[in-house]
């Protein structure tokens, strides 16, 4: 389906958020005033502490899946303007297996204890029964100084059948790990004391079942007034997702569940921020307490939300002896008074703020961008090349055998893919590169990419295929004339290809060849969202703007799904054919557009 037009209510909103943003721009400092979400894009399953000790600041930590470099790390003193600082998993060395899982890192907790961060994850392969303790391969990672990602260790592994695993100091020095169990006829919430630098555990206990919603996970403690509390989540990850808790005078239970549980969540309602639920709470430098959920824009019609599950924060009352109450969560806030907003402009790290655009031109003597993120690990270390001395203000990347797709299911092998991107981080946006690329054999092909996984993508790339793969011809410019087909059908020429896969049907794949005029010239790739529920895939030679070709718009709904979120990014391969040509790509280009809130 092709859209000319942006819908009404979208146009509506498109306002109210233009109204929102300047809202925000005026603020004063001290305004208790913010806007969700505060880590927009892929960024679920949030874990936040405040740690004094390191300047005033807070950091999160989120799930990454596939992803890597992993498990990233923002940083804040002002709780609104948030820094990518580092990636937790950011040498194959630490995590070997990230390589073959097909299911990757799930819900990390970071906490600060004796002057050491400490990361508690899960690695998943989907793959392997229930039962398999290989499945669940719960791990460790200790680091000094989270703005070093050097400082972080390689993993200790645990033995634990289950996920969601998160450690706990005890006042009388005890070390625990708590973790929602898998695999039982009454899913539940189990503990173990640990030794967190060698991972052995004890026998694994049960505490708490839930409220009986479905999958009682992501469990965190927290000790106060003499009780231990337990936050969990309960109801799956879609529309009935919701936090629960109950809480015990002994660390081992009886746990008490909450009368007013859930204590969290949007089910059930119109709200345009739903699937709430996987918190973690903190406090800040006043004492005020804080919780972090991830979320999905998507309201409760749940079909087109590309940029997945996100991190919201909502700020909670807890009187002495009495339960939390978490605010409602929507995508304009009023909470605790803040710092200045100016004192995270401080932070150290790599990364940039995470409402930044992206201008990168790929100078020589520079490395990816920090933010740059590959799907699994890429095929070597000479994949990607920046400012290559005869291409200078470049990225030369070598083509993989494989494609984005890959081997069935979510499953790449140990060779992996020729892919790097970026998440997509606004309702509104535009992504664009110039592309070099001259392929000569058969299935040849570089070109853009709308990644949620390998089994949900829309790619528009150059390939070299049969003449007689045509679909379609462009219908453009009368300046430009396409490629001749009719004397050889079997001669090889360079088209231009969108196809995409997901469990949500995909357009039928367009196949049209290169207009001859843009043969051997550079190239400018484009992929902008048009509406909220749509993206607009267009090419055009970079030297000339006016002989733009919109080759297809499509929903967005075959990358509205399952845990993850759009990484906008570009990608080379042979699809699995014996082609070696590298592609070029220049003049990275992001730019957001419209954060839709309502």
């Amino acid at each position: 389906m092709v859209l000319t037009t942006t819908t009404t209510a979208a146009l509506l909103c498109l306002a109210a958020c233009a109204s929102t943003s300047l809202a925000a721009a005026e603020s004063p400092a001290q305004n208790s005033t913010y806007y969700n979400p505060i880590l927009p894009g892929f960024h679920p399953d949030p874990s936040c502490i405040f740690v004094p000790e390191r300047d005033n600041t807070f950091f999160c930590a989120s799930s990454s899946f596939n992803a890597f470099p992993g498990i990233p790390i923002h940083a804040s003193k002002d709780l609104q303007s948030w820094k990518l600082i580092g990636h937790v998993l950011n040498r194959r060395e630490q995590l070997p297996r990230l390589a073959e899982t097909n299911s990757g890192i799930w819900a990390p907790t970071l906490r600060f204890h004796d002057e050491n961060f400490w990361l508690v994850t899960t690695l998943v392969d989907d793959d392997r029964p229930q039962a398999d303790f290989s499945r669940w391969d719960n791990i460790i990672f200790k680091g000094k100084d989270p703005f070093d990602q050097g400082s972080w260790s390689n993993a200790v592994h645990f033995n634990f059948t289950g996920y969601d695993t998160e450690p706990f100091w005890d006042v009388d020095g005890k070390v625990y790990i708590t973790g929602a169990h898998a695999w039982q006829v009454a899913p539940a919430i189990q503990q173990a004391e640990v030794d967190l630098d060698t991972g052995k555990v004890t026998e694994w206990q049960t505490i708490w079942n839930g409220t009986g919603g479905m999958a009682p996970e992501g469990p965190h403690l927290f000790r106060k007034d003499g009780f231990y509390y337990l936050l969990a989540a309960e109801g799956g990850t879609g529309l009935d997702h919701r936090v629960t808790m109950s809480r015990s005078k002994n660390i081992n239970g009886p746990f008490e569940s909450n009368p007013a549980n859930p204590v969290l969540t949007n089910a059930d309602t119109t709200n345009y921020f739903q699937t709430i639920g996987h918190a973690d709470l903190f406090q800040d430098g006043n004492g005020n307490w804080w919780g972090v959920a991830l979320s999905t824009r998507s309201g409760p019609e749940y079909i087109n939300y590309p940029m997945g599950r996100e991190t919201v924060m909502t700020p909670v009352s807890w009187p002495a002896d009495e339960w939390p109450v978490f605010s409602p969560v929507k995508g304009k806030m009023s909470g605790w008074p803040m710092p200045p907003r100016a004192s995270s402009q401080d932070l150290g790290g790599v990364g940039p703020f995470i409402s930044e655009n992206d201008q990168i031109d790929f100078a020589p003597g520079t490395s990816l961008p920090p933010h740059f993120t590959h799907w699994r690990f890429p095929p070597s270390p000479s994949t990607f090349t920046v400012s290559p001395p005869a291409t200078p203000h470049t990225l030369r990347i070598l083509p993989s055998n494989l494609n984005l797709t890959a081997l069935n299911g979510n499953y790449a092998g140990p060779t992996g893919q020729s892919f790097v991107g970026r998440r997509q981080q606004d309702t509104l946006f535009t992504y664009r590169i110039n592309l070099d690329f001259s392929p000569s054999a058969l299935e040849e092909e570089a070109g853009v990419s709308a990644l949620l996984t390998q089994n949900h993508h829309l790619d528009m790339g150059i390939v070299m295929l049969p003449a007689s793969a045509s679909t379609t011809s462009f219908l453009g410019s009368k300046q430009v004339t396409t490629t001749t087909t009719a004397t050889d059908p079997s001669a090889l020429i360079p088209q231009v290809r969108f196809r995409g896969i997901s469990y949500v049907a995909v357009p039928a794949p367009i196949i049209a060849p290169l207009p001859a005029g843009w043969a051997n010239q550079t190239l400018t790739l484009e992929i902008r969202a048009s509406n909220v529920s749509h993206y607009a895939f267009s090419i055009w030679p970079a030297a000339a703007r006016s002989e733009a070709q919109t080759v297809i718009v499509a929903s967005n709904a075959p990358v509205s799904w399952g845990f993850t979120g759009v990484l906008l990014g570009v990608y080379c391969t042979s699809n699995g054919h014996n082609g070696t040509t590298p592609a070029y790509v220049s003049k990275w280009r992001y730019t957001g557009d419209e954060q839709f809130r309502d």
